[in-house]
C-alpha cells in the first residue's frame, strides 16, 4: 500500500509530466501530518521551479479610496455594516497616489494596485481621475499597474485596458459552496462576472481568496479547483487578520503549518499560476514566511494592506535572498 510520503511524490511528479491532480487527491495532500509537511512543500516547490523559475514577483498596493462600503462582507474592516474604527475617505489626491507607486517601485514592486472600497465605480469623476493616475503612474513611473475597483462595465474595462492596465484583481475569497456564509449583498456569480468582462475586454485577472473564514478544507480546495476552471493566472493567497468588529473577529485561526499545507496544495492545483502570500502572512505565518516561498509560491504583497500595515519590505528583500532567489523584473 503506497505511503502519504509516496503519494506525495507520485503526484508531484505527475503534475511536472503535465499532468493533473483531482479534488480528492488535492484532500489528501492539505491533510499532510504535521511531521510530512516539509515533504509536501519541498515537492511543491519542486513544481514551481519546474513551471515558474526561481524569480519572485512583488507587488504592492494602495487603500485609494477607504471604508463605507455598503456590502457586508464578515471579514472586513472597511463594510459600512460593522464599526470597526477604519479610516473613511473618498479618492486620495493623484500626486499622493503617485507617490505610493514611487515608492512601491523603490522597494522592488513590479506592480502597483489602485484598490477602491465599494461596490463598484459609480462616481464618474473618479473613474476619470482614477484613468488619468493609471496613465501617469505608466508614463513617469514605469511599474505594472493594476486595479481593484469592485463591479465594473464593460466599457469600464474598455477604458481601462486602453490607459494601461494589466490586470484587474477580483478575489473570489472562498469557494462556491461557503460563499453565502461571508457575504449576503452580492454572490460569486458578481464575482464571476467582474472576471468574465475583464477576460473579455482583453485583460488578465488577478483573483484569490482568503484562509480563515471558517472554511472547511475541502472547500480551500474547491477554491482552487474554482480558480484552475476560471484559467486564473495570478492568484494572491491571504490569512485572515480578524478585525475588531467585524463577524469574524473571533475565528479561530489556522495553525502555520495549515496553511503552508493549503499553500502547496494550491501549487499542485494550479502549477503554472503566479501565487503570492499577501495579507495576514506577518501574524499568522509568524518565524514560518520564508516556508511559503521555499514551499511552492513565487509571489509576495510588500509594503502593507488595505487596513493592516505590513512588515519593512527590506526584510523581505533580504528574506528572498537568503533562499537564493531573485525578483522579478519590470515588463515595461
Amino acid at each position: 500500500m503506497e505511503s502519504a510520503c509516496q503519494e506525495i511524490i507520485r503526484l508531484a511528479e505527475k503534475v511536472m509530466d503535465g499532468g493533473q491532480i483531482t479534488p480528492e487527491e488535492a484532500g489528501r495532500l492539505i491533510r499532510t501530518k504535521d511531521e510530512d509537511t516539509m515533504l509536501l512543500l519541498a515537492m511543491a516547490d519542486k513544481i514551481r521551479q519546474k513551471f515558474g523559475g526561481s524569480s519572485v514577483d512583488f507587488c504592492a498596493i494602495i487603500n485609494a479610496r477607504s471604508g463605507h462600503c455598503q456590502e457586508d462582507c464578515k471579514f472586513c474592516a472597511q463594510s459600512g455594516w460593522y464599526r470597526t474604527g477604519a479610516k473613511v475617505y473618498r479618492l486620495l489626491p493623484e500626486e499622493q497616489i503617485i507617490e505610493a507607486a514611487k515608492k512601491a517601485k523603490a522597494v522592488g514592486a513590479v506592480r502597483f494596485s489602485i484598490v477602491t472600497s465599494g461596490r463598484n465605480q459609480d462616481n464618474p469623476n473618479e473613474f476619470e481621475e482614477i484613468i488619468a493616475i493609471v496613465k501617469r503612474i505608466r508614463k513617469e513611473v514605469g511599474i505594472e499597474v493594476c486595479c481593484s475597483l469592485g463591479l465594473i462595465s464593460s466599457e469600464q474595462a474598455l477604458r481601462l485596458k486602453e490607459a494601461g492596465i494589466t490586470r484587474i484583481h477580483c478575489n473570489i475569497e472562498t469557494s462556491p459552496s461557503y460563499f453565502p456564509e461571508i457575504c449576503t449583498t452580492h454572490t460569486m456569480e458578481d464575482k464571476e462576472d467582474i472576471i468574465s468582462t475583464a477576460q473579455k475586454a482583453g485583460i488578465r485577472v488577478c483573483s484569490g481568496g482568503i484562509i480563515g473564514l471558517g472554511e472547511s478544507l475541502d472547500q480551500r480546495v474547491e477554491m482552487a479547483f474554482k480558480l484552475k476552471e476560471m484559467h486564473i493566472d495570478s492568484v494572491p493567497l491571504n490569512i485572515l487578520n480578524p478585525v475588531k468588529g467585524t463577524p469574524f473577529y473571533d475565528n479561530k485561526r489556522p495553525s502555520a503549518l495549515e496553511i503552508l499545507r493549503t499553500f502547496a496544495m494550491f501549487r499542485f492545483v494550479l502549477p503554472k499560476a503566479l501565487i503570492r502570500t499577501a495579507g495576514g502572512r506577518e501574524v499568522n505565518l509568524r518565524s514560518l514566511q520564508a516556508h511559503a516561498l521555499s514551499g511552492g509560491l513565487n509571489g509576495i504583497m510588500v509594503g502593507g494592506y488595505l487596513t493592516t500595515g505590513g512588515r519593512d519590505p527590506k526584510e523581505d528583500l533580504v528574506m528572498t535572498a537568503d533562499l537564493g532567489r531573485s525578483r522579478t523584473s519590470p515588463q515595461l
